[in-house]
């Protein structure tokens, strides 16, 4: 999704390194969800595209364009929206930095109401951020949490709250989600079409897994894989500091995160 400031040098006035298309726009970030993966491309050299369960991620985000005011939505066989009507709608973001891709870390407001001046300070709390489309997505069921250090407790907190009641609910992706009761991965199908994992995990393991040329799913070396990389993290509430590859138990071709996800912050890369 991509936002494009009433002024074009809006970013910049207030001092963040955001990286605009030509005609101005920003690629967002939605700070706090992370949605089932449509359009993964792989980080190991000839990778590949990879996508998750493929009705839950289209409603998740058909469900985040509806609740910004978008009516209808036309996509290709792959899930690329073509075209949308209205083309573009009224709306407005609360950010304080952009990530390492030059994306603004945001919370996403639809309309107008709420809407301060462009660059001024505004005090987010757990009120306030129950009107975003991040918080509406995980209310419904539609997203994960996925919390990383910068973001404010209390707003964490609220998030938190609303992920848990959609699992105690089961809606949505809740309904399907095996990320701590664990599966057993069979195949690169199986990955892909049914299995419901939180995104972030699921990258992962697809970036392991496309390191095997012959096509091969064995989660041998999964956990010293992921020690090659930079998940630090802590956990709530203990506050332990610890990485991903510590709270990601591997028995054979049995996977599973022994932590809830909104339990986990992750440290800024």
């Amino acid at each position: 999704m991509r936002f494009y400031p009433t002024d074009v040098d809006a970013f910049l006035k207030a001092g963040l390194r955001v990286r605009l298309n030509s005609r101005g726009g920003a690629q967002l970030r939605l700070e706090g969800i992370d949605a089932l993966e449509t359009h993964y491309q792989s980080q190991a050299p000839g990778g590949g595209m990879w996508h998750q369960h493929p009705r839950l991620a289209r409603e998740a985000a058909d469900a985040l364009l509806t609740q910004l005011g978008f009516k209808t939505v036309e996509r290709e066989e792959d899930g690329t929206v073509t075209s949308a009507k209205p083309e573009s709608v009224p709306g407005h973001i609360l950010t304080r930095f952009a990530d390492k891709y030059g994306r603004p870390v945001a919370f996403a407001f639809r309309g107008s109401r709420g809407r301060a001046k462009d660059g001024s300070q505004v005090h987010l709390d757990a009120k306030g951020v129950a009107d975003s489309a991040n918080y509406e997505v995980l209310e419904a069921g539609h997203a994960f949490p996925t919390f990383y250090s910068l973001l404010y407790l209390d707003l964490r907190q609220a998030l938190a709250d609303a992920a848990t009641a959609a699992r105690k609910e089961n809606l949505g992706i809740w309904e399907h989600d095996v990320t701590t009761a664990g599966f057993r991965l069979s195949s690169r199908k199986q990955l892909q079409e049914e299995v419901v994992l939180l995104p972030k995990l699921f990258r992962r393991l697809v970036d392991y897994l496309a390191l095997d040329e012959s096509g091969g799913v064995s989660l041998a070396n999964f956990t010293r894989y992921l020690d090659t990389r930079n998940d630090r993290l802590f956990t709530t509430p203990e506050g332990q500091a610890t990485e991903l590859a510590t709270l990601v138990e591997v028995k054979r071709q049995q996977l599973r995160l022994t932590v809830d996800p909104e339990r986990i912050v992750f440290l800024e890369g």
